[in-house]
């Protein structure tokens, strides 16, 4: 029988396992236009935080003992419609389980690319790739000789920027904490790395940037944010993709150098991945020829087994990841 994670209370502050429990699932026998899916690999990431909140936003929150859903690939073992045969892997939302059955309208199959893994649509060339990518190309107007910040660079979607940045002949600099991944995002090709960990993040970027920064790729808030608008120049642009540093907090940000957006002309925009998906076609092209040439390359770190689903997202605010946190079935 599959199996399935259930959201039980709403979390308070960090989520904890007693939140949640993993129940058996009886699936419906397949109906015409329904699809029968396995899932080979799923996707934990920090905007399911908000999610198990019960409170408005763009995407409804998690319903209370009810299976809860994230992005999945997974491998078709039955099949009602004539789209999809046993055989074809398909990207979809019907994750945190390890079966799952869909109307053929919610599965995307995936193209066959020589050289790229079924889970890259996952990262790099899913979800995470691409806010990377239309962040700072779109949402912060990043063009070629920027200086770029970018917070949390060790991460799934920080790590693209860098690398994104990178190809476009920018100039990168990214944060992240401790010796390891410090190196992680050298090796990705950043000008300069801060460690968040080693000291405070205004000195460390106002060293690493004496010319201040055009562009702050947002995936933290609090202090790294501050310290971005304490450096900006001029007709500096911030994308705000995520910031992850309050999502378990109850007391809000506090920001010292908010007002230096009036002075600097700084441009705040906020945005979502689903903004774009008219645009997928200029991302598949681009992603996929900066995949093809070496100059974006993929790190995962993969938990193995649904049992270990939450584990891997209580990770994510632990730093516990290089790159995108995947969960292996």
């Amino acid at each position: 029988m599959a199996r399935a994670w259930h959201l039980m209370r709403r979390p308070s502050g960090t989520p904890v396992p007693e939140d949640f429990a993993i129940k058996e699932a009886a699936l419906p026998e397949l109906s015409d236009g329904m699809v029968r899916v396995a899932n080979r690999w799923l996707s934990v990431d920090p905007y399911m935080r908000g999610r198990m909140n019960d409170v408005k936003s763009y995407v409804p929150p998690f319903a209370l003992d009810a299976p809860m859903e994230g992005g999945a690939v997974g491998e078709v073992v039955e099949s009602r419609d004539p789209g999809f045969v046993p055989g074809d892997m398909v990207l979809h939302m019907g994750g945190w389980r390890d079966e799952a059955v869909a109307p053929a309208s919610a599965l995307n199959k995936l193209p066959a690319i020589p050289g790229v893994e079924p889970q890259a649509f996952l990262g790099n060339l899913g979800l995470t790739g691409g806010t990377a990518y239309f962040g700072l190309l779109d949402a912060a107007s990043a063009k070629e000789g920027d200086i770029v910040f970018v917070s949390a660079a060790a991460g799934a979607v920080g790590s693209a920027v860098v690398q994104i940045a990178k190809a476009r002949g920018m100039t990168v600099i990214g944060s992240a904490g401790g010796a390891d991944k410090c190196d992680f995002v050298r090796s990705l090709g950043a000008d300069a790395v801060i460690d968040y960990k080693s000291g405070p993040v205004l000195k460390q970027l106002a060293e690493a940037a004496p010319k201040g920064i055009d562009v702050y790729f947002d995936n933290v808030g609090g202090d790294h944010l501050d310290a971005a608008l304490a450096v900006a120049r001029k007709d500096s642009r911030f994308a705000i993709c995520g910031m992850i540093e309050g999502y378990n907090e109850a007391h809000p940000t506090c920001l010292k150098y908010i007002m230096r957006i009036i002075a600097m002309r700084i441009r705040l925009q906020g945005f979502i991945y689903t903004d774009y998906l008219p645009k997928l076609g200029d991302f598949y092209r681009d992603m996929g020829g900066w995949i093809a040439g070496g100059q974006v390359k993929s790190r995962d770190t993969v938990m193995e087994g649904l049992d270990k689903t939450l584990e891997a997202f209580l990770g994510l605010f632990r730093g516990a990841n290089m790159g995108k946190m995947l969960v292996k079935l």
